[in-house]
């Protein structure tokens, strides 16, 4: 007798806590990447069909629907699987990146006010300096062979790298592929979409979190649909649907901002040099200051390298010097240097613009009492309240904890006692309100300019003269153009190169160097002076020197003898609990259990910088290997041999930036 006849089975992945996918029986045969909305104990929910095995052994459920979308390129899916296994997150998690059920939504009509596409890659692009266009031609090249490469461009501030790439763009779109370009800060957008209509006469579609929900789905679907000719976005842009993609940006590569730091931890920047090969296009890591890692992978041949070694137009790099402030230190109770202040005077009255700053958000850092030293301390994380004078609050910059500044010490009960102790760049912005009384300043930090529009207006403000004195944090040191900028005052050049953070110097070294290309942009020369007490660091004689590339070389004759990135390889585990001997108990166990032999080494536990976050107690241990050990297999053999209860979080970090 023959067998009744089943429904085919399919495998069904859910962007939710899941490593494996599930299986249902569908009416037809479905094809890997359909989206279909299946049932997941009492609700319904959407899944992906998955490229594997189904279970032929169990009762599956039916298929619910099979929604009307494009399917997943299986560029992205294998791209999704290869990100868990490196990350070591849930397959489910790493899906969720990309696809949320809110975007699936089909809109009511077309919106009008989504210009997707439209892109002309023809129209009149600038004048080119004969290296722009050497580089311009080998990039348009790497395009045109549609397969996978690895290109540097690095080029100092001001070398018209963006005018570059975009020729690369524009290559891309002739041939009818998508183009993705990834940019580390939402507000760098604003000038950058721009140039982009300059260049091409349309808008790119944009992503990143400030985005409403109706805009988030109609470009997700633009995308999908292939409308969408090129996206401008942040790091989770990367798990877009693009069904031709063409080319991949990665601005700003050396930035920190690339790296996710929670759920799935995982580096833009590295990520987007695999998902273009698995998209077999060219990627374009674009930096005036690369990061080491970047510099070893082109050195050893592994990426190509073009060079920008002049500013475009005929501008000059700015000159550096530093400003000792043991010779030349400010007056009491104040924070800008003698030297700053005659220069900020002499660049204003030639009716030029200053940026002053300072990568510390709010009033003051730190309040104490002045009877008896009590300082005000999140009660949730290891740090203290920061002195927000325009809010009239204390806040966490970790966890978000408010309150108003007391009125009197909870300590001695002394009346009116708390004083702020360090600048912010609200207190700079106190100190410049009186000095140049008549001249309009403008703070730029992310607590103040909060989304696109914002930065829209600010820059705008600054362009049109309004404003002469700019006093920011590190959102000001990238991607900005302002042309009658020309003197640019580092107010505390010391601030990062403190504590143990492998990388503290490189990072000091690139934001520097970042915001000092913000002056002398166009005709007028320009002028960076650094204040410290330390001019003689090797930090500050290297962007004195502007030989970055010698400092690079430093820090890798550093690095490598211990195995340090990118010599090596580095994974840190992360255990949090609210209860603090739990914590230090799992970390224990872990330690005892820990991977040891030749080529690997064992670090902590300890208690991370920040032991306290949001109420948990956090303790770290991290793994280090060899350039040629796989730090994956060594992680999941080492979880497996340590129970960890559900009330205490271990995180895995593969190729950590930030050690708090």
């Amino acid at each position: 007798m023959t067998p009744p006849s089943r429904s085919p089975r399919i495998s069904v992945l859910l962007p939710y806590k899941f490593e494996a996918s599930f299986t249902y029986e569908a009416e037809t045969a479905l094809p890997p990447g359909t989206l279909v909305r299946v049932p997941l104990a009492s609700r319904m929910v959407v899944g992906v069909v998955w490229d594997e095995k189904a279970d032929e052994s169990i009762k599956a459920k039916p298929v619910a629907e099979v929604l009307d979308f494009a399917p997943l390129p299986q560029s992205l899916m294998r791209f999704i699987d290869w990100v868990a296994a490196y990350t070591l997150a849930k397959r489910g998690d790493v899906l969720a990146l990309g696809l949320k059920e809110a975007l699936l939504v089909a809109p009511p009509k077309r919106a009008k006010h989504f210009p997707f596409g439209g892109a002309n890659p023809d129209l009149p692009s600038p004048v080119l300096s004969p290296a722009q266009a050497t580089a311009s031609t080998a990039l348009r090249a790497d395009v045109a062979a549609e397969k996978f490469s690895v290109t540097l461009l690095d080029g100092v501030t001001g070398s018209g790298k963006t005018e570059v790439y975009l020729e690369a763009v524009a290559q891309a779109l002739r041939q009818g592929k998508q183009a993705l370009v990834l940019l580390p800060e939402i507000a760098l957008s604003i000038q950058f979409l721009e140039r982009f209509a300059a260049r091409f006469g349309a808008r790119p579609a944009a992503w990143h979190s400030e985005l409403t929900t109706a805009q988030r789905r109609e470009t997700f679907r633009a995308v999908a649909e292939g409308r969408a000719d090129v996206v401008v976005g942040a790091r989770s842009s990367l798990f877009l649907p693009f069904p031709n993609l063409g080319l991949i940006v990665v601005d700003e590569e050396h930035e920190s901002a690339f790296k996710q730091e929670d759920g799935v931890m995982y580096h833009a920047r590295d990520m987007a040099v695999v998902r273009a090969k698995f998209s077999s296009c060219p990627a374009v890591l674009v930096s005036a200051t690369p990061s080491l890692e970047t510099v070893e992978n082109a050195a050893s041949g592994r990426y190509k390298k073009l060079d920008l070694p002049a500013r475009h137009g005929g501008a000059s790099m700015p000159t550096m010097r530093a400003v000792d402030l043991r010779a030349d230190p400010p007056e009491r109770g104040k924070f800008l240097s003698p030297v700053l202040i005659t220069a900020m005077r002499e660049t204003l009255g030639r009716g030029e613009q200053a940026m002053l700053f300072l990568n510390r958000r709010g009033y003051a850092p730190l309040t104490l009492c002045r009877t008896c030293g009590h300082r005000i301390s999140c009660p949730h994380c290891a740090a203290w309240l920061v002195e927000h004078r325009s809010l009239s609050r204390l806040s966490c910059h970790h966890c978000g904890h408010t309150v108003q500044k007391p009125a009197k010490c909870p300590s001695c009960e002394a009346e009116n006692s708390f004083v702020p102790i360090g600048p912010g760049v609200e207190r700079i912005a106190e100190e410049v309100a009186e000095l140049f009384p008549d001249t309009a300043a403008l703070v730029m930090a992310s607590d103040i300019i909060t989304g696109p529009a914002q930065a829209q207006d600010a820059a705008s403000r600054i362009e049109r003269r309004e404003v002469g004195i700019i006093i920011g944090t590190q959102m000001v040191a990238k991607g900005w153009h302002f042309p009658h900028l020309t003197l640019v005052g580092i107010v505390d050049a010391d601030l990062g190169l403190a504590g143990g953070d492998l990388r503290a110097g490189e990072h000091t070294v690139q934001m520097l160097h970042q915001v000092a290309g913000r002056a002398g942009r166009a005709e007028a020369p320009g002028t960076v002076l650094l204040q410290s007490f330390a001019p003689e660091h090797p930090v500050i004689a290297a962007l004195l020197s502007g030989n970055l590339p010698e400092f690079l070389l430093q820090e890798s004759t550093l690095r490598r003898p211990g195995n340090w990135p990118p010599f090596g390889r580095l994974a840190a585990l992360i255990i949090s609990a609210a209860d603090e001997r739990l914590a230090d108990q799992i970390a224990r166990d872990l330690s005892r259990h820990a991977p040891h032999g030749s080529g690997i080494q064992t670090l902590g536990p300890a208690p991370a910088p920040i032991s306290l976050l949001r109420g948990k107690f956090r303790r770290r241990l991290l793994l280090k290997t060899t350039r040629d050990i796989a730090v994956q297999p060594l992680l999941r053999e080492w979880l497996a041999k340590v129970e960890v209860p559900r009330n205490v979080r271990v995180d895995i970090d593969i190729d950590p930036v930030s050690f708090m």
